[in-house]
């Protein structure tokens, strides 16, 4: 069910329990956690982090752990499926669910006793009719035998022949609602789509309990941001959430920089502001950033020989030596980067990039700590899937969790330099998949699949690596290909995963349309696909659209997924 009074019916329950905290694998979940371990630390609350990267994970963590806690917090994870059915739990135990991934099981929404759902009031979730989908289970049998009371057979048959056709009404009835209920839970069950970061939800949660403080809400701007990076959510939306957010920023930094009211140098200040749609160029040269940002990248179209002549005539039409531009962000010329914004922009309208500008939010602290909140958000993603081993698997996790602390400045740089190297093989094998025609059109889809032995192949066997490769692909190969119906096809990437076991993964992306929707029907299509070819598939991510599959099975999975989309 879904929880109105987050403060009554979740924090207060569970402020005296112990929890066991159960936390996906992505950024926006981090944040969340983040800001609800603050909360925690408040209030001495007990409680246990283990972090989950799929659905195995989960059942293996609740198994482990079930005897020990009554109460599970599940951030990022859970909403999406049936809780109950995959976790068989006992009748004591309390799932709160913090989820952004959509549509919501019904089941999950309907539980009154075990499942408590923390989601925005606000998010326009369609969630069908209770009656619509579940029916209380009538007594079909009814006791046809009648007592003898002296009546004449005739009468009795009549009675017989009323409960006959009453019978035969009632199942048909049945029938009809059964194949409505199929209908309304196709309609709604049919696209995967996001709503409300969950790192915002917990910020909400903790400004009703007047216990929100600056870092919390850096937190959560970070947790939306990177739902926005990811393309999990519409433009609309991330504008009206970034405006939700600008209020609370402003009343958190309102301090006036007169001599009475200034602040430490070492203070934390977040401001609003429009800025460059470049990755990582404050930490990066700005050649560099314009290289490998997917935006500025699939414009120039950069993996031609012509895109790098248009790139010099970009720097050119700005007046920017490339002593400059390829030099350190931070080392170069104070007079060039105080209008550098402006100088971009107007360049950038020229060449066709008219939304180089963007909203978003930055930090300060101490001298020359600046971080905008995408800086974050690829440092965070980046050292969560580092493919170099360091000791056990949640090594990765903790350090990503660390690096969002301002204490823990090395390891934020150490996933700046990761970010570099990923975004850098990310725009390495855009230009190569596009300079060899490795996208080849399906009918229904696009489809791409890397090779193993392909450079950096390695990154790409990991879920969040391969979406960012997938939709810079998209959108690199819409901005060169002259097919008009192909730049209006969604997008099947597979990359290998597992030599040794043969295994690859594979993700699907919704078209890169101007009204797209960011809803992706994939989820459903590979589950029937996987269905009904009997292809030896694992639907282990919590993005339905992501699923791994044994290479051998592929060209069925895929002829499968052909006719269905077709």
């Amino acid at each position: 069910m879904f929880v109105s009074d987050c403060r009554r019916d979740f924090y207060d329950l569970i402020v005296t329990q112990r929890v066991l905290l159960l936390v996906a694998s992505d950024v926006d979940a981090l944040c969340a956690c983040k800001i609800l371990q603050a909360l925690f630390q408040c209030d001495h609350v007990q409680y246990t982090l283990v972090p989950v990267s799929g659905w195995q994970e989960l059942e293996t963590a609740f198994l482990e752990h079930k005897d020990q806690f009554k109460y599970f917090v599940l951030i990022n994870c859970g909403a999406n499926v049936d809780l109950l059915e995959v976790l068989q739990p006992e009748e004591d135990n309390f799932f709160f669910v913090c989820d952004s991934h959509r549509p919501i099981n019904v089941v999950n929404v309907y539980n009154d006793t075990q499942i408590k759902l923390l989601v925005k009031q606000d998010d326009d979730l369609d969630v069908p009719a209770y009656d619509d989908i579940f029916r209380d289970e009538e007594d079909e049998e009814e006791d046809s035998e009648n007592e003898s009371d002296g009546s004449e057979p005739l009468e009795k048959r009549r009675r017989f022949e009323e409960e006959v056709i009453e019978r035969t009404m009632k199942r048909r009835e049945r029938r009809e609602w059964e194949a409505r209920r199929r209908e309304i839970l196709f309609d709604y069950e049919q696209y995967e789509y996001h709503g409300t970061s969950s790192a915002m939800v917990m910020f909400d949660l903790a400004w009703i309990m007047s216990k929100d403080l600056n870092d919390m809400l850096w937190w959560a701007i970070v947790g939306l941001t990177d739902q926005w990076v990811q393309d999990k959510i519409t433009q609309m939306k991330y504008v009206t959430d970034i405006g939700i957010l600008q209020r609370h920023v402003s009343r958190h930094n309102h301090r006036n920089e007169d001599e009475e009211n200034s602040l430490s140098i070492d203070c934390m200040r977040i401001a609003f502001e429009y800025d460059l749609r470049l990755a990582l160029y404050q930490h990066w040269s700005l050649y560099e950033s314009l290289c490998n940002t997917s935006y500025t990248s699939a414009s120039l179209k950069l993996w031609s020989v012509q895109g790098q002549k248009r790139l010099q005539e970009f720097l050119a039409d700005m007046g920017l030596p490339l002593k400059q531009v390829k030099q350190k962000f931070n080392s170069m010329d104070i007079s060039l980067k105080e209008n550098l914004r402006e100088m971009i922009e107007e360049s950038a309208n020229k060449f066709g990039m008219k939304d180089l500008r963007v909203q978003t939010f930055s930090i300060h602290f101490g001298f020359k700590n600046k971080f905008s909140a995408s800086d974050i958000v690829y440092a965070t993603t980046s050292l969560m899937e580092n493919v170099e081993k360091e000791g056990p698997e949640t090594t990765n996790f903790i350090k990503a969790l660390d690096s969002l602390s301002r204490g823990n400045l090395d390891k934020l740089h150490q996933g700046l330099d990761l970010a570099k190297k990923q975004l850098r093989a990310i725009q390495q094998t855009v230009a190569s998949c596009i300079c060899t025609n490795l996208v080849i059109s399906q009918g229904p889809f696009l489809y791409c699949a890397l090779m193993e032995g392909t450079p950096d192949v390695k990154l790409f066997s990991k879920p969040v690596s391969l979406c960012l490769l997938s939709k810079y692909l998209l959108k690199s190969f819409v901005c060169s290909t002259k097919n008009k119906r192909c730049k209006l096809l969604p997008l099947i990437m597979a990359a290998p995963m597992d030599v040794e076991q043969g295994t690859v993964i594979m993700v699907g992306i919704p078209p890169e349309t101007e009204s797209s929707d960011k809803k992706n029907f994939f989820g459903r299509a590979f589950e029937k696909a996987a269905e009904s070819t009997n292809s030896r598939t694992l639907h282990n991510h919590f993005e339905m659209s992501i699923i791994e599959l044994k290479t051998e099975d592929r060209s069925k999975f895929l002829d499968a997924l052909i006719s269905l989309l077709s």
